[in-house]
This record gives structure tokens, C-alpha cells and sequence, in this order.
């Protein structure tokens, strides 16, 4: 069984968050480091200019919070009386996690309740803008389905492919010679699959072996090394599946192309080609071919069905 089930992560914490270089936005961190076991679980942040002119109730506190230009705009205009009020506010709900952007200072009021509430206040001289991008990239990353399948994933023709079949049929030298032809890897043997949004797969490989491949009688080698890095891909998405299995001489296999298969992966459907693998059949080109089939497909061009219409002009099966 090849599409397993995704597992769901409990949440990113709050140190995980903090530190994590990916994020990008080079975090001060003001207080709060005893909150850091907190969970961050939805990637959409909120802001809290709501939450501090009272509208409290709509704080959710697994997301992070953001205190950007206009909400320290709002404060500043407030007497010092009504700006400790409004702060005061956010002490009715939970809160894992503030970043105040454009490197603004924060009211000596927050960092008091950051220490006393236990959450982390974060700063980052980046703009709110940005800041909202990228962590809600790195969090929807970080938070998706994802499952790891056993396979080869390259990108052919600029289409992300996922190559599975039993073990010792052949996908890792298939893809070498891919590679050899100008292809590139994105995982060998180990493919990690993650579902962004509500029908999107991204393919990638394991930082561990990363650009590494297995091949029987050479052990494990070096792609970017041997080929250089113009052989080796970015996580890319998973748009076709071709699953090699061993030719069977009574075996029924489609010979027009008409029906479209899918395997689910995630939830998600993706087109599946089911190829035979026989001594003497280039099975490297045969899924070059089928890259630019589904290329074409997709650009709505499929020549089977034309030859089909033209052999049944009626469209009722008759000769």
C-alpha cells in the first residue's frame, strides 16, 4: 500500500517557532521564554487591534498574535491611563504568542504581562506585511497533513513525478538515467508528501539524504556531487504518479489511454499511469513520454480520445 495515512502534527511550539531560521524574520525575543512549551496550531494569524480596543472574544490562542504600525498608532494616541486599560484587556484570554513588527518598541505594560501570563513577545524589524507572509508560509509548511512514501520523486519536463513500485523493480535507476538526461531528483527511497491547501501535494525529500540515491551494487551516492547542482530539484508539486509493476504475460493493460486513473494521496486525487516494466523496455523514456502526455492533457489535447472519435462518430459504440 503506497498512499498512507497523513498525520496531522499537535502544533509547532512556541520556541520552535522562535528559533526556527526558516521563519526569516530574524526575532528579538523580549520575554515570555517560560511559554515556550505553548502550541501554535493554525497558521492564520490575527492581529490585535480588535482585542485591544475590547473585542477580546475573538482571540484564538493557538495562533500568533501580531502588533504592528497601527495598533501601536492606536496606543500611542491613548493617555497613559487608557493605554495600560487597553493592554489590560488582553488579560481575559489566552496567549501563546505576540510579534510586534517594524522593530517597535514595546510598551513597558506588555512586556510586564509577557513575564506575569508566561507568553513570548517577540520583535522583527521586518514590515507587518512581510512578516504576515512569511509566517504563515513557514506555519502552513509546518503544520500540514503530510505522509512519507517509498519512492522516487523528480521533476521531468518541469512536472512533479513520484515513481513507486516494489522494491528491487528498478525506480532508483530509472531516475538515474532520468538524471542522466537532463532530469531532476527531488527525493530517492524516501518521499516526503505534504498537502498545502485543499487540493495541492508538494513532494520532498528528507534533509538527511538529501540529493542522495541508493543503487544496488554502488551503495548510496552522491547525486549533486556527480552531476552538480543543476541535477537536483527544489520540493516541487506532486502532479503524476507512475507506479512500475512487473509485466504479467496474462496481464490486461489499457492500450488506448482513455481512462484516467488517480491514487488518492492525503485526500487528494493525482493521475496514475500503471507501467509494466519487461527486460528491454526503456522504461526512463517511457515516463518521459508520459510526462509530456499529461502536460498535454492538461493543456486539453488527448490524442486517444481523437482517434477514438474518429473510429465511433456516433459516440454509441458501434463499429
Amino acid at each position: 500500500m503506497y498512499a498512507q495515512e497523513g498525520i496531522q502534527p499537535e502544533g509547532v511550539t512556541v520556541e520552535e517557532f522562535a528559533l526556527a531560521p526558516q521563519v526569516g524574520l530574524d526575532f528579538e525575543i523580549l520575554s515570555g521564554i517560560a511559554g515556550y512549551a505553548k502550541r501554535i496550531r493554525i497558521s492564520r494569524i490575527q492581529k490585535l487591534g480588535m482585542a485591544l480596543a475590547g473585542f477580546t472574544d475573538y482571540i484564538h490562542s493557538d495562533r500568533v498574535q501580531l502588533l504592528g504600525g497601527s495598533e501601536m498608532n492606536y496606543l500611542n494616541i491613548l493617555d497613559a491611563a487608557a493605554r495600560r486599560d487597553s493592554i489590560h484587556r488582553l488579560q481575559r484570554v489566552e496567549i501563546s504568542c505576540i510579534v510586534i513588527t517594524k522593530g517597535l518598541d514595546a510598551p513597558p505594560e506588555l512586556t510586564e504581562m509577557a513575564r506575569a501570563r508566561d507568553f513570548a513577545l517577540l520583535k522583527t524589524p521586518a514590515l507587518s506585511s512581510t512578516s504576515i507572509e512569511k509566517i504563515t508560509d513557514y506555519l502552513e509548511m509546518r503544520l500540514a497533513s503530510r505522509t512519507t512514501l517509498h519512492g522516487v520523486f523528480m521533476e521531468v519536463f518541469g512536472l512533479g513525478i513520484l515513481i513507486l513500485g516494489a522494491s528491487g523493480i528498478g525506480k532508483s535507476e530509472c531516475a538515474l538515467e532520468l538524471i542522466v538526461k537532463g532530469h531532476r531528483l527531488v527525493a530517492d527511497d524516501s518521499v516526503e508528501i505534504i498537502r498545502r491547501g485543499a487540493d495541492r501535494l508538494v513532494g520532498a525529500g528528507g534533509p538527511v539524504l538529501k540529493y542522495h540515491m541508493e543503487l544496488r551494487g554502488l551503495g548510496i551516492i552522491d547525486i549533486k556531487e556527480l552531476f552538480g547542482i543543476s541535477a537536483t530539484g527544489n520540493p516541487h508539486a506532486l502532479e503524476l504518479v507512475v507506479r512500475l509493476e512487473r509485466w504479467k504475460p496474462d496481464g490486461v493493460y489499457d492500450r488506448l489511454g482513455i481512462d484516467c486513473s488517480t491514487i488518492e494521496i492525503l485526500g487528494v486525487p493525482v493521475p496514475l499511469i500503471e507501467m509494466p516494466v519487461a527486460p528491454g523496455r526503456n522504461v526512463s523514456t517511457l515516463v518521459e513520454v508520459a510526462a509530456r502526455a499529461q502536460l498535454l492533457r492538461r493543456r486539453g489535447f488527448q490524442l486517444s480520445s481523437e482517434l477514438k472519435d474518429e473510429r465511433d462518430p456516433v459516440g454509441d459504440g458501434a463499429p
